[in-house]
């Protein structure tokens, strides 16, 4: 039985900001998810599961707008059909309601959250504005105080755009200081109805500076200390894993999203009619994830590739990146960035790699390159 993930979506798209960028926007929104439905989805989600870990993804939109006392029932009902396995949750939010309880809440249960933060004030508020318009940054930058002072494990999810990506260096000298040390970088990429990049957008070529900036601040500094997603994905790849990221992986699929009303699709960035794969209260989650649909979507990603993809030296890096990034030809929008930052960080990768054979840390790197730098 092949494992699936699935990004639940409680509160559907509804949300208490305005971000400028934002996919959802001109969607229509469902009511939040009822008992009915998640009880389905909490008992078919652990049944699904071949192995004795099973994790829970909540998002959304913006999943707090479901209150506090639905996750006390998501809590109730992994306990009543658990099954004696081990039960993870995952909870990405704009961090906006959080307070003392959400707060003793997580702690509690162990859950790890994810805070949506594009930088310092400047930047963060240029996009991320509530229904007013009114900025959020202080409301972010409070919501990560009182996780840091409850001791709730979080991360940083940083939308990478056509605006902040022109200050790597400020971004992650403010990001590295907020309480985590694990920090992911995601790229904005939109298009208008021409098919071209909104202005919202990263461009390719800053995205690919953006990524060599931060890198050459976190070799020299912060090998072991900061965690950094496409890094860590990237080494592991050198090393010879596969990708820890779904965008960077030879095939992908039965990363599903589930709206509040039970329905799954292939993907959240394939949210459209065409790739509904069915709904909870008709067919359980077991039998989508073992229906062929589901394997062909993961099939296309590989057999869409462009000839210039499986031709390119960094194939392996990469496969192509999300194929929602990509262009008519298969080809990603992204790719010279990701070409030029692959370049770039290739030899301090070499020699982390040999390092880990070796059974070595790769932070030893950074001691090599402060004497190199002395001498």
């Amino acid at each position: 039985m092949t494992v699936c993930q699935v990004m639940a979506k409680p509160a559907s798209s509804r949300c208490n900001l305005d971000c400028r960028y934002c996919f959802y926007i001109d969607k229509p929104t469902q009511p939040v998810m009822d008992d009915a439905t998640l009880h389905a989805f909490i008992q078919q989600h652990i049944a699904a599961q071949p192995g004795a870990e099973v994790l829970f993804a909540w998002q959304g939109g913006e999943p707090t707008l479901c209150g506090l006392d639905f996750f006390r029932r998501v809590v109730a009902l992994q306990k009543q059909f658990g099954e004696g396995k081990q039960i993870q949750n995952t909870f990405q939010t704009n961090g906006i309601l959080l307070n003392d309880d959400w707060c003793r809440f997580f702690r509690r249960h162990g859950w790890l959250v994810g805070i949506s933060l594009d930088g310092p004030a400047e930047l963060h508020d240029a996009y991320r504005v509530n229904r007013a318009g009114k900025p959020t940054h202080s409301k972010v930058t409070r919501a990560i105080a009182t996780l840091v002072e409850h001791r709730v494990d979080f991360n940083l999810l940083v939308v990478v755009n056509r605006l902040n990506s022109q200050h790597p260096a400020q971004m992650y000298h403010y990001l590295r200081q907020l309480g985590t040390p694990y920090l992911q970088f995601i790229p904005l990429v939109e298009h208008d109805e021409k098919g071209k990049l909104t202005k919202e957008s990263v461009e390719p070529e800053a995205w690919g500076q953006f990524l060599r900036d931060v890198f050459d601040i976190w070799v020299r500094e912060d090998i072991g200390r900061v965690f950094i997603q496409l890094f860590d994905s990237t080494l592991g790849i050198w090393c010879g894993y596969p990708s820890q990221m779904c965008a960077f992986s030879k095939t992908c699929g039965h990363a599903f999203a589930l709206e509040a009303n039970g329905d799954v699709y292939q993907c959240d960035h394939y949210v459209y009619p065409q790739y509904l794969l069915g709904n909870i209260h008709q067919t359980s989650l077991r039998e989508l994830n073992a229906s062929p649909p589901a394997d062909a979507f993961g099939e296309q990603k590989h057999e869409t590739l462009s000839a210039e993809c499986q031709s390119c030296s960094w194939l392996s890096f990469c496969h192509g990146d999300c194929p929602k990034h990509r262009d008519g030809s298969g080809k990603s929008v992204l790719c010279e960035g990701y070409k030029a930052f692959h370049t770039h960080c290739a030899p301090h990768m070499r020699v982390m790699r040999d390092l880990v054979k070796m059974h070595r840390s790769p932070m030893e790197l950074m001691v090599m390159m402060q004497r190199q730098q002395a001498g």
